[in-house]
C-alpha cells in the first residue's frame, strides 16, 4: 500500500517538475528536485522494505513517517560517525625502512 502510495506521489511530482522546467525553463531547479524526490523513493523503499507496513487510516500514517524520519536520522547520524572517523585517520606513510 505505502509502495503504490509513493509511485502516486512521485509520478505527480514528475510531471508537475517538467511543468515548472518548462514554464520556468530553469533545468537545474527542476534536477535538483528530481534528484530529491529519486532519493526519497530509494530512502522510503530502504527504511521499510521488507516490512509489512500498511496505511489505512491518519495514525498508521503518522506511525510511518515517525519510522521514516527515525530511520532518517539514524542514518546520517551514522554518515557522521563515519565521516568524523575518516577525517581523524592518518594517511601519510610512516615506513621509515
Amino acid at each position: 500500500m505505502v509502495a503504490i502510495i509513493l509511485i502516486l506521489i512521485i509520478t505527480i511530482l514528475i510531471i508537475g517538475i517538467g511543468l515548472l522546467s518548462f514554464l520556468m525553463k530553469h533545468k537545474l531547479i527542476a534536477l535538483i528536485l528530481i534528484a530529491l524526490i529519486l532519493f526519497s523513493f530509494f530512502s522510503f523503499n530502504a527504511a521499510f522494505g521488507g516490512k509489512g507496513i500498511s496505511v489505512n487510516n491518519i495514525s498508521d500514517l503518522g506511525n510511518v513517517f515517525n519510522v521514516y524520519f527515525s530511520w532518517l536520522g539514524s542514518a546520517l547520524g551514522n554518515l557522521q560517525f563515519i565521516t568524523a572517523n575518516v577525517i581523524k585517520t592518518n594517511f601519510t606513510s610512516n615506513n621509515l625502512t
